[in-house]
């Protein structure tokens, strides 16, 4: 699925996301994240180990809502699979620009022996509400 120019203007905004994974007691489990979006696919970026990772390599399942912090009433949605999973020095680029899109500066809370992972979304829906 192509994602329309509308979802897109507000996943590359400066606009915080909201994803929802499923806990292996198929209970949901959201959390506010930094949200990207490239070649057709939304990239969020997290810890390796931390609950989002481990939930979608369990599940790959997602939904994502990402309201227009400019207009709180429109948001964007995505709902999708986690198709790969990208660690090395691709993620930890991907966090210092995510972190410069929201914060201004490279990301600075970096703790020693945490290695970051790249969750790459492949939409199957998405629009504005």
């Amino acid at each position: 699925m192509v994602l329309d120019e509308n979802v897109r203007r507000i996943v590359r905004g400066r606009n915080f996301g909201f994803l929802a994974t499923v806990n292996g007691d198929g209970s949901p489990q959201v959390s506010p994240v930094w949200v990207d979006e490239a070649d057709g696919y939304v990239l969020v970026n997290t810890a390796v180990g931390r609950v989002k990772e481990r939930n979608t390599r369990r599940d790959p399942r997602v939904a994502l809502a990402v309201p227009d912090w400019q207009n709180p009433y429109e948001y964007a949605y995505i709902t999708g699979r986690v198709v790969e999973w990208v660690t090395g020095p691709e993620a930890e680029e991907h966090i210092d620009k995510l972190a410069i899109k929201y914060t201004g500066e490279k990301f600075k809370w970096r703790t020693p022996g945490v290695k970051r992972v790249i969750l790459k979304i492949k939409p199957e829906k998405a629009g504005i509400y």
